[in-house]
């Protein structure tokens, strides 16, 4: 690592800790050169994979998009931003240890409505209903049965 100060490429490390709940390393650092010392931190770069959407082009994920959805999804609905950006977090972190490039952007969806499922019935399908694009009120009927006879997840909201 190059000093900030003087330019010098050798420094070593002091000390070193883990901090952002393990996510990142914090170390302290001493310039050979000129004794000056500075902090650095190191973090994975686990790089978000690439969109395809149904129409067959790609486009660079969008976290900003997933929150609305899921936003828009929970409007009026009794779930804390915590809940939300947990669930944000785990879609992402699914999305990245997949070690592909590339994801389709069905695989997003059905991720965003299995973390919907658990954490609001009727957010999740109110996003169902535009995600699988219900035509009528047979389609919403099929969905409630299939979400009534899933096993009881004990964390859901269903009112």
């Amino acid at each position: 690592m190059h000093c900030p100060f003087c330019g010098a490429d050798d420094t070593k490390v002091i000390d070193s800790r883990l901090v952002a709940e393990g996510g990142q390393v914090r170390r302290r650092r001493e310039c050979l050169s000129c004794r000056e010392r500075f902090t650095t931190f190191e973090v994975a770069e686990l790089l978000m994979p690439r969109v395809i959407k149904r129409d067959g082009t790609r486009e660079p994920f969008d976290e900003n998009k997933l929150r609305s959805g899921l936003l828009r999804s929970l409007e009026k609905r009794p779930v804390g931003i915590e809940q939300i950006e947990a669930a944000i977090s785990q879609i992402k972190h699914v999305l990245q240890t997949t070690g592909e490039r590339e994801v389709p952007s069905r695989l997003i969806g059905e991720r965003i409505m299995e973390r919907l499922r658990d954490l609001d019935q009727v957010a999740y399908v109110r996003f169902a209903s535009v995600y699988r694009s219900f035509q009528d009120i047979s389609e919403f009927r099929a969905e409630l049965d299939r979400l009534e006879s899933r096993p009881a997840n004990p964390g859901a909201k269903t009112d």
